[in-house]
């Protein structure tokens, strides 16, 4: 798929909680084609201490008023300037970037959709993009309590959402994999992103009842291109870039214990 260096203007930056902005971006022209699950590089402007460009998941493309939408955690200079940015605002952005999630294969009917933190992310668009197919996904976002739980309504109005918190104050207390729902339902596929313990989790849960299941990884990035080799993960075919390879992996291709 062809990559884009574009000026993008902000449209709203929207602060969710202390810890994420969601951060709404257009073009005056179409917005190139993008798959569920890969990012974009954002160049952070005016800054002193940030030299490279930021990694982020796509979150939402909307073809309708031409927007692309970015869920982003704060948590460094970078990010916290990306926060600054008010409406009317140009941000130089390259996209998109690695390879997404892939297709249910025609006998997948039962899809499952599990994030955790900030990395529920991907799986809005993801989602948005298999109900446009025909199916209706189940989410299933995890968080540490309630007011850590991300774009809930938005999800909400792309399948079904069940929650997890680990002190209980949001749907079932506890992590994703403990959710009954994996216990009272059978699924044929899931997709899965967020904290690297979470994803092993699921992961084997997934092995363990032969489903099958995407993982997005989350290695830390610098040039996205594949270039650098700061994000290399190791597969059962060798050390692979994530952001050029992935950030998608099928678990059969990595190397976790599972």
């Amino acid at each position: 798929m062809k990559k884009h260096i574009v000026d993008l203007k902000v449209v709203s930056n929207e602060k969710l909680g202390d810890k994420h902005i969601l951060m709404k971006l257009t073009s005056d022209a179409q917005l190139p084609e993008m798959r569920p699950g890969q990012f974009a590089e954002v160049r952070v402007d005016n800054s002193s201490t940030t030299f490279l460009r930021r990694p982020i998941s796509i979150h939402f493309v909307d073809r309708v008023k031409n927007e692309l939408d970015l869920l982003i955690q704060l948590v460094g200079d970078g990010t916290r300037k990306l926060a600054t940015l008010k409406a009317g605002d140009t941000v130089n952005v390259v996209l998109p970037l690695g390879n997404g999630f892939s297709d249910p294969q025609p006998q997948q009917k039962s899809l499952l959709l599990v994030g955790g933190g900030v990395g529920v992310a991907p799986l809005l668009d993801l989602g948005s993009y298999l109900k446009s197919k025909g199916y209706q996904p189940t989410f299933l976002l995890g968080a540490r309590s309630a007011k850590d739980l991300l774009q809930i309504a938005a999800f909400e109005k792309v399948g079904r959402v069940l929650v997890t918190t680990e002190d209980g104050s949001c749907g079932e207390k506890g992590f994703v994999t403990n959710h009954s729902v994996l216990k009272n339902e059978q699924f044929d596929k899931i997709y899965t992103c967020g904290p690297t313990p979470m994803m092993k989790a699921v992961a084997a849960f997934a092995a363990q009842n032969a489903i099958d299941c995407e993982v997005s990884l989350e290695n830390k990035m610098a040039c996205g291109l594949g270039a650098c080799l700061c994000c290399v993960t190791e597969t059962k075919e060798g050390h692979k870039c994530v952001c050029s390879d992935g950030p998608v992996f099928n678990i059969k291709d990595l190397t976790w214990q599972i």
